[in-house]
């Protein structure tokens, strides 16, 4: 299936809105943990993203003991982003509790967007599903988590899979895992570098899984700089459009620098909107709007030369000027063979009128 064909079967609903081929794009802020560990920090940015346009936003959920090794964890983490003297504190300081989600799923529903998250284990998928959320999404790193993946199918909740990384064996088999348990389904094309290189995009597997997967609504989770990709993944099929967010691309994390500050995420949705009217119907047709500017830069035939009353006109007699307010040059048939009225003078018009 091209990216112009449409299928009115590609349905997937979060919360009230319906996400097909022929509606705007679903746009998520992915938050992540670039709220810093900061509740009002993040409830601004739930703010900030509402007011960009945003129809999502959404965080990341760990339980890090059941996530991470012993090991793993007390290692010591010296990183310029750590927020912790060891990779679990770090970790830890970037978590929030049930009742601040609960604040934050408030919060986003004041702003009227929706509030969801991804879940990295089977704890934190239980403490999102205490929640209510509208929707699950698997991290990249989880496209081969079998186990978990079904855990979340189970739950029957719309599920978004990212790619990064994954062949498309891989992908055939997460997506194969969530049919089975009948859960509506949509797979975004993704890369997981932070940030990946442009030819590492790989945009056009976008056109590949809407031709694989043809009743899955197929998205893009960017990890790449800037606001265009958004809007290229759109024009090849992509309806859901996912893109980190942050308040300053200069804050501590390690997800920032390639994040979208609130002014670019408001322009790529505006983009994003523009895109969808702009892609039209593929019926070519002429507008109203085209008319006055096509008559002042069109042309029209005139006489090349003086030409006198009884003259029989050839092509040869014509010359071709705007602006195109007399007989247009495709319609020179009218003109050839037949003979003049009355006398024309160089480069002025040869309207029908003058012909017998």
């Amino acid at each position: 299936m091209t990216s112009g064909t449409h299928n009115s079967d590609r349905t997937f609903t979060i919360g009230a809105t319906e996400i097909r081929d022929d509606t705007d794009a679903y746009v998520v802020a992915e938050i992540g943990g670039n709220h810093q560990g900061d509740l009002d920090t993040a409830k601004k940015m739930i703010q900030a993203a509402a007011a960009a346009g945003a129809n999502a936003v959404k965080f990341q959920k760990r339980d890090n003991k059941a996530l991470f090794t012993e090991e793993a964890f007390n290692a010591p983490y010296e990183s310029e982003n750590a927020f912790g003297e060891t990779y679990g504190e770090h970790r830890e300081a970037l978590e929030f509790g049930k009742e601040d989600y609960l604040e934050l799923i408030q919060e986003a529903k004041a702003q009227r967007v929706d509030f969801f998250a991804t879940p990295w284990d089977f704890p934190s998928v239980d403490f999102l599903e205490d929640l209510d959320v509208p929707a699950y999404k698997v991290a990249s790193c989880d496209l081969t988590n079998t186990p978990l993946l079904r855990y979340i199918a189970s739950k029957g909740r719309p599920t978004i899979i990212s790619t990064g990384g994954g062949t498309l064996e891989a992908v055939d088999r997460a997506v194969q895992i969530v049919r089975d348990a009948g859960t509506p389904l949509a797979v975004m094309q993704c890369t997981s570098g932070y940030p990946p290189q442009f030819d590492e995009l790989n945009l056009s597997v976008i056109s590949t899984f809407r031709e694989r997967y043809p009743e899955v609504t197929i998205g893009y989770s960017g990890h790449d700089s800037g606001i265009a990709m958004g809007l290229v993944s759109y024009v090849l099929g992509a309806r859901i459009i996912e893109k980190h967010f942050t308040l300053n691309r200069a804050m501590k994390g390690t997800d920032h620098a390639f994040s979208l500050e609130p002014d670019g995420l408001r322009k790529m949705v505006r983009d994003l909107r523009r895109a969808r009217e702009a892609l039209g119907d593929g019926v070519k047709r002429a507008y109203d709007s085209e008319a006055a500017p096509l008559k002042k830069l069109s042309k029209m035939i005139v006489a090349n030369t003086d030409l006198a009353l009884g003259h029989v006109l050839a092509e040869s007699d014509f010359d071709y000027r705007s602006p195109g307010h007399g007989v247009a040059p495709a319609d020179s048939d009218q003109l050839v063979g037949k003979t003049l009225v009355r006398n024309v003078s160089a480069l002025t018009p040869i309207l029908k009128d003058d012909v017998a």
